[in-house]
C-alpha cells in the first residue's frame, strides 16, 4: 500500500480530487497527510473532516527557506511517505529539498508546459493569442516547474474567455489529470527514461 502526503497552501481541491478517486477507485494507496505551510488552509478542515492526518508548518515562523525545507522535511518523513503530491503549494522549495524527494514528488501547473511556467499563466496565455491552453502534470525538478511531463491537458480557449473563465476551465480538467496521474505513479505504471515519461499501458498521456 502506498503512502501518500499531499502539500497544501489553500483549499486544496486537488488534493480533494485525489483523496476521492484513491477511495472510490480503491487504489493500492492512501493520502496518510495533508501538510500546509499555512495555519488557515482550507485544505485542513477537509483533513479533518476525512479523518485524515494534518500538520502545519507555517513557513513565516523560520528565518529563511531553508530552515522552512528542513522543518518540512521532517514532518513528511514523519509519515513516511512512497509520493509527494504537490497541490497548491505555494512556496518555492530548494533544490536539497527536492533532490531528497526526486523521483516520487508530482505537481501540476495550469498551463502547458514548457509554455508559461510561473504565475499568471492564463493572463499571458491570452496576451500571446494563444488558442488553446491546459494544465500539465510533471515530476519536480530543481528548477521551478520543469521536470520530465507526465500528463497534459488541453483546454480550448474561447471567445469572450478572460484570464478567470479560462482558469475555471483548466481547474476541472486539472481535478481529471491529477488524480489519474497519481495513480499511474502507485500503480506501477509510470516509466522515466532520459527525462521523458511513459505510461506503460500505452493510455494516452494528453486529455483533449
Amino acid at each position: 500500500m502506498k503512502r501518500i502526503v499531499t502539500l497544501v497552501s489553500g483549499r486544496g481541491s486537488n488534493m480533494q480530487a485525489i483523496h476521492a478517486a484513491c477511495v472510490q477507485q480503491r487504489w493500492p494507496a492512501q493520502v496518510v497527510a495533508v501538510v500546509s505551510n499555512r495555519p488557515g488552509a482550507g485544505a485542513l478542515a477537509y483533513a479533518e473532516q476525512h479523518g485524515l492526518a494534518s500538520a502545519v508548518v507555517d513557513h513565516q515562523a523560520y528565518a529563511s527557506r531553508d530552515a522552512f525545507d528542513d522543518a518540512l522535511a521532517e514532518v513528511i518523513d514523519g509519515f513516511q511517505p512512497d509520493l509527494l503530491v504537490l497541490a497548491g503549494f505555494m512556496r518555492i522549495l530548494g533544490a536539497p529539498f527536492v533532490r531528497r524527494y526526486e523521483g516520487r514528488m508530482l505537481n501540476i501547473h495550469p498551463s502547458l508546459l514548457p509554455a508559461f511556467p510561473g504565475l499568471h499563466t492564463h493572463r499571458r496565455a491570452l496576451e500571446a493569442g494563444c488558442k488553446a491552453v491546459g494544465a500539465t502534470v510533471h515530476f519536480v525538478t530543481p528548477e521551478l516547474d520543469h521536470g520530465p511531463i507526465v500528463l497534459q491537458s488541453v483546454v480550448p480557449v474561447r471567445p469572450g474567455d478572460d484570464e478567470h473563465r479560462l482558469a475555471e476551465r483548466v481547474l476541472t480538467t486539472e481535478h481529471g489529470i491529477y488524480p489519474l496521474a497519481v495513480r499511474w505513479f502507485v500503480e506501477g505504471k509510470l516509466q522515466v527514461e532520459g527525462g521523458l515519461v511513459r505510461q506503460t499501458d500505452g493510455a494516452s498521456q494528453v486529455l483533449l
